[in-house]
């Protein structure tokens, strides 16, 4: 039986050290299209970044992450639980003074790569899977809005992870850019990999359904009838 990638249950997540969401219950399973969705400062983001242990969990019976125990996780192993999960941010988070490959480059480095040529056919392999194969000399500053989410979805991609945490991934986008970066993972999710999408836009988790969940009154909690409205 499938092991889930994220798992958390009865677990407080916390913003700094107040509490936001209680006894939040979530498995995300391989393959899944999970949307985390809510109003504004409802919780969305402090689950992201709890599963990448940027934050620590609060109380809980079970949390945990690609395999590794949330609730007893030791510093020096957030590097490989990293290693494990992509990370796609609203701000595309790009170095700026360096150019796609050495930005992808620094990441592969930062996780473990040593052989050049190695690291060169895997940057390669991801630019291209995301529709960016010729832009490996361009600078940040030298691509569209569009263009720099599609280089962090390819930074996401480098270890091969088996699910890619996006937090707000078009919200810095014109609606037609939006759809596009949303078929791009909608492609990556058909492909195999699991997404967990954090967004306010009810459009986007209408038009490309799945799982969602939904951040309300300090709870986190599946939405399992279609016809309940979610408030955002």
């Amino acid at each position: 039986m499938a092991q889930p990638l994220i798992h958390f249950k009865d677990a407080d997540i916390l913003n700094g050290e107040a509490v936001v969401l209680y006894g939040l219950n979530m498995d995300v399973m391989p393959g899944d299209l999970v949307y985390i969705v809510g109003k504004v400062g409802s919780g969305k983001t402090s689950i992201i970044r709890t599963a990448i242990a940027e934050n620590p969990v609060g109380s809980c019976t079970e949390a945990s992450a690609c395999g590794f125990n949330l609730t007893s996780l030791h510093s020096r192993d957030i590097p490989f639980l990293r290693r494990r999960i992509g990370v796609v941010f609203q701000d595309f988070q790009l170095i700026t003074d360096r150019s796609v490959e050495d930005n992808l480059e620094f990441v592969l480095r930062a996780t473990g790569w040593k052989d050049k040529r190695e690291m060169g056919q895997r940057i390669t392999e991801v630019l291209k899977a995301v529709g960016m194969g010729t832009k490996a000399h361009k600078m940040p500053h030298q691509l569209s809005g569009g263009e720099q989410q599609r280089i962090a979805i390819a930074r996401a991609l480098l270890n091969k992870p088996r699910v890619i945490l996006a937090d707000e991934p078009t919200g810095n986008l014109d609606g037609e850019t939006a759809d596009e970066i949303l078929q791009l993972l909608q492609r990556l999710n058909a492909e195999g990999t699991a997404i967990v999408m954090v967004t306010h836009n009810r459009y986007i988790y209408e038009k490309y359904p799945g799982r969602v969940f939904n951040c309300k009154n300090e709870r986190c909690t599946e939405v399992v009838d279609e016809g309940i409205d979610v408030e955002l």
